[in-house]
């Protein structure tokens, strides 16, 4: 078994070898998929999404919701699966979140989401994938 936690380094050639051109650009290249595109806007089952990159656990299914942005979007975070960053790449700054194990760009935290915590996690769902309950990598 191997540790989610265990931070990944790989060399950019590693990355491009390991992901789609739509997951690199995203994930190491800090893109942004188009609004809509992903099948992960309508994906309600039970269980977690996970970093298409390194597969760490990010999010359960219990705090996702709709938020009317194109973007599958959550209220909170696994404990430890993100970290945050100062994204100043436009005029207003926003807080980028990505995965505290490889790194990797999955979107950005807002502060109008619902309650309880009022945040919304708005992710690039090429960013991410779903495992269905009983699915789970240990």
């Amino acid at each position: 078994m191997s540790d989610s936690r265990i931070p990944i380094d790989r060399t950019d050639e590693e990355w491009k070898a390991t992901l789609t051109p739509e997951q690199y650009h995203v994930l190491r290249r800090h893109g942004t998929e188009r609004a809509g595109s992903s099948p992960l806007n309508v994906e309600h089952r039970d269980g977690r999404f996970v970093c298409a990159g390194c597969g760490q656990p990010l999010f359960a299914s219990e705090t996702k919701y709709d938020s009317g942005t194109g973007w599958p979007s959550f209220w909170t975070p696994l404990d430890g699966a993100v970290e945050t960053s100062i994204d100043r790449s436009l005029v207003v700054p926003r807080v980028e979140v990505h995965c505290s194990r490889c790194g990797g760009h999955l979107g950005h935290v807002f502060d109008d989401g619902p309650a309880p915590t009022g945040q919304r996690y708005c992710m690039n769902g090429v960013a991410m994938r779903f495992e269905p309950v009983g699915t789970e990598r240990s």
